[in-house]
């Protein structure tokens, strides 16, 4: 067999592991490959290479190969938990910076049990244990999660339509993650695991230096509202996929439609009541890609007329600077995420004038030039003309750096999905706002869901630095998750991602996305009309009457 990876080639007899031929084929002897690509699938270290193959590495420095750290420090942690404190329960509920917030079902661990958990991981990476995949049947895995009480994933496999399953073992625990996995433990050399209570946070390395864990950042306000959240997915009783499924199946899915709603249209006028009574003449709105900022900005403004007030909803995209005079990125194009792609002055001068009672002759940007329009329009706003506007860069101080004018409300919008798949396997915000894009994209603009997701990366990266550490900077944050949305979610993306070829470099991330949505079972075609025309999903499936 001819094996080749990154300009070098080995040749074998006989089948080698992957693991052995990124030894083989690395400068590291294969330290930094956690997985790699081949033959148009991901394959994990353990599996064995018996054809020709062209190995592509996955390095903690890919999105895919964090998720494999993660994964298998998540199996390490539940090993240890189960040893330390057997029978309490976890559960693995959302991401904080470079970490995954969870607790314990029946106490409130304390600093010194988490002392003993993090101790105890450390020894079972020091055994370099192997995870091992099990082929189960279904009857097999029910069977077995059945007689540790995990009903959550009980009942997710009920609604597998599979009848085998992977399995993997590490020590005397056998746990179900949709995944690859490592090949050991020990190549998790880097965590920490910190109280965050009434929880804990277990702390992955960032991706610019794998060697050692990323710093713990408290983030007050983005966990107290997904602890809100959280609440409310359990006073609704629906906090997994099974429970959810349940509801689609027993007919329930247009009550919980309603009640999702209800709670969404609460927070807006939650907001604009805060507003008022703060005399705020000035709202911003910052958040990441398909968190539903357009929708949020103009259902807001309802609630702001329904105080009483004539709401001027401003776009930050007409104080963009014409495409040949913006900062180029590393890349050598122009970079279209960094702020100092705005005309932060003319901004500034514009909002302070408006607010100051002047008549302003407001931009407009042409985008299908890229350069500002010579047209501008004329603006003068009344007393009861408070400003709404929303951007990627509404929470920058940069913005309006220096301005000490009328109070100003700043609030972050974003999806942050509080429904799991079990207790021990979450779904990433990330995912699902990348399928509401991918939805969108097709629909809108006739995107290819392949540049959609090739574009992703770059997007995120963009988020990273130029949103989300800006993100406490928000007087109010606004959950724009909808408990409900999987099920619809999955009637437009399915077929989108299913045509993705083998042959795609894009294969593997369409092919977990469709993993995800498998495990959801899909909503009723009719009960789309009780979705209401003003929601926020309806920005991404379609039928949104505010603006479409």
């Amino acid at each position: 067999m001819k094996i080749e990876s990154q300009g070098k080639t080995i040749y074998t007899a006989s089948p080698i592991s992957a693991e052995e031929a990124a030894v083989r084929l690395s400068d590291d002897k294969g330290f930094s490959w956690l997985a790699c690509f081949a033959n148009g699938r991901l394959i994990e270290l353990s599996e064995t290479l018996d054809c020709d193959s062209t190995l592509v590495p996955l390095t903690y420095s890919d999105e895919e190969g964090r998720r494999i750290y993660e994964r298998s420090l998540r199996f390490v942690f539940l090993l240890a938990a189960e040893r330390v404190l057997p029978s309490t329960g976890v559960r693995i509920e959302f991401s904080q910076g470079y970490g995954v917030y969870g607790y314990f079902k029946s106490i409130d661990v304390s600093d010194e049990q988490l002392h003993e958990i993090e101790r105890e991981m450390r020894s079972i990476v020091d055994a370099n244990l192997p995870f091992t995949k099990e082929i189960w049947s279904k009857d097999e895995a029910i069977g077995y999660f059945d007689s540790l009480g995990q009903k959550d994933k009980v009942q997710l496999l009920k609604y597998r339509p599979y009848r085998y399953f992977p399995i993997y073992r590490c020590g005397e625990l056998c746990e179900y993650f949709y995944g690859a996995m490592l090949p050991s433990t020990g190549r998790l050399r880097a965590f920490s695991l910190v109280k965050e209570a009434p929880g804990f946070l277990l702390l992955s390395p960032s991706p610019l230096d794998a060697s050692k864990p990323a710093p713990f950042i408290r983030r007050e306000k983005n966990q107290r509202v997904f602890r809100e959240s959280s609440r409310w997915c359990e006073i609704l009783g629906c906090v997994n996929a099974s429970d959810l499924n349940a509801m689609v199946i027993s007919g329930k899915l247009r009550d919980f439609i309603r009640v999702n709603e209800a709670l969404h249209d609460k927070q807006f006028a939650s907001v604009a009541d805060m507003a008022v009574k703060n005399g705020s003449r000035l709202i911003l709105m910052a958040g990441p890609s398909s968190s539903g900022k357009t929708t949020s900005a103009n259902r807001l403004c309802i609630h702001l007329r329904v105080c009483g007030l004539r709401p001027v909803l401003i776009s930050m995209d007409d104080f963009y600077r014409d495409r040949d005079k913006l900062p180029l990125g590393e890349n050598g194009h122009p970079d279209l995420e960094t702020v100092e792609a705005l005309d932060l002055p003319l901004l500034s001068s514009c909002l302070e004038r408006l607010l100051a009672g002047e008549t302003v002759d407001m931009p407009r940007f042409d985008f299908t030039v890229g350069k500002r329009s010579p047209e501008t329009e004329k603006m003068h706003l009344s007393p009861d003309q408070p400003i709404v506007m929303e951007g990627i860069h509404a929470l920058n101080p940069d913005l309006l750096k220096g301005y000490s004018g009328a109070k100003i409300t700043r609030l972050f919008v974003s999806a942050l999905t509080c429904l799991n798949l079990d207790d021990h396997n979450r779904i990433r915000t990330t995912d699902v706002r990348l399928m509401r894009r991918i939805v969108r994209d097709s629909r809108t603009r006739n995107t290819p869901v392949e540049e959609t997701l090739r574009m992703w990366n770059s997007v995120r990266a963009g988020e990273d630095k130029w949103i989300f550490p800006y993100q406490e900077n928000a007087d109010v944050f606004i959950n724009t998750a909808l408990h409900y949305e999987l099920p619809f979610l999955k009637r437009a993306a399915y077929p989108l991602l299913e045509a993705v070829p083998p042959a795609s470099p894009y294969y593997v991330v369409a092919r977990r996305l469709i993993k995800t949505l498998n495990y959801f079972v899909l909503a009723p075609e009719e009960t789309a009309s009780e979705i209401p025309p003003i929601s926020i999903l309806r920005e991404f499936i379609g039928g949104n009457t505010l603006y479409e």
